[in-house]
């Protein structure tokens, strides 16, 4: 297991330390130096990049994390209905899909909406968004309907029967058991769009350049430094928020 463990985090330490050197070649110490965070600071194309994923991936989330939940809520607590096999495979599908064959589904979507609606008029932002939104609601459907069926009807039907109508039982009683499943959907769908290349690459414009796609288009002109920094920053930025996650879902006594 340690073993397992040095092996996943051993390239992301030391790229964490190379982040720290003064030397220009980003694999090679030359001395203790935080320049590069500075570089990073002024370098505004990476920083337009980053900012622009940030805003996608936590929009992404979002919508996710509104449909996904409604779709676990529909699958976990409406029964048998009509169509309900098919409506569970198509909320799944892209967890089984692989990513070439959403991406290029999706772009073909997109672009006979232009042809028919006149939108979108350009892919961008909005479009990767929608496309990060519709991978993450399948994963944030399936943990909800998991922690639906787990926790059983017994509270709900408690409420109903004590004159709770259907709503204000879903508010007060469903919701708050849906609350721990719906914080990880929504971790997972921001980590899933943040990191995204292939689909974004198919749906995404000039004007949608996520930092995953500059940083997979330096590659091919050599990284620099700055990159290294960057990674520090997302590590420090996604501890923070995991740390935050722990604490609101942290078990509280009565």
């Amino acid at each position: 297991m340690y073993l397992g463990l040095a092996f996943l985090w051993a390239p992301v330490l030391l790229l964490a330390g190379y982040a720290f050197s003064a030397d220009r070649i980003p694999f090679q110490w030359g001395g203790f130096s935080t320049r590069w965070f500075a570089a990073l600071a002024a370098n505004d194309r990476l920083m337009e990049a980053a900012l622009l994923s940030l805003r996608v991936a936590a929009g992404a989330a979002t919508l996710a994390v509104i449909l996904g939940g409604l779709a676990g809520f529909a699958l976990a607590r409406t029964g048998a209905f009509r169509g309900r096999a098919v409506f569970g495979a198509l909320a799944g599908a892209p967890l089984v899909l692989p990513e070439v064959v959403t991406g290029l589904s999706l772009l073909l979507l997109f672009v006979a909406l232009a042809g028919l609606t006149g939108w979108p008029a350009e892919r961008g932002a909005t479009t990767v968004l929608l496309a990060h939104a519709t991978i993450g609601l399948a994963y944030v459907a399936v943990v909800v309907q998991a922690r639906l069926a787990g926790q059983g009807r017994e509270m709900e039907e408690a409420a109903a029967s004590l004159g709770a109508r259907p709503l204000v039982a879903f508010c007060t009683v469903t919701l708050p058991l849906m609350a721990p499943a719906l914080a990880a959907g929504w971790l997972m769908a921001f980590t899933l769009s943040l990191d995204d290349v292939v689909v974004a690459s198919f749906v995404s414009g000039p004007a949608g350049t996520t930092l995953p796609i500059y940083l997979f288009s330096r590659i091919k002109v050599g990284l620099t430094p700055e990159i290294n920094a960057l990674g520090v920053v997302i590590l420090g930025v996604a501890g923070v928020a995991l740390g935050l996650a722990a604490w609101l879902l942290r078990p509280r006594r009565a």
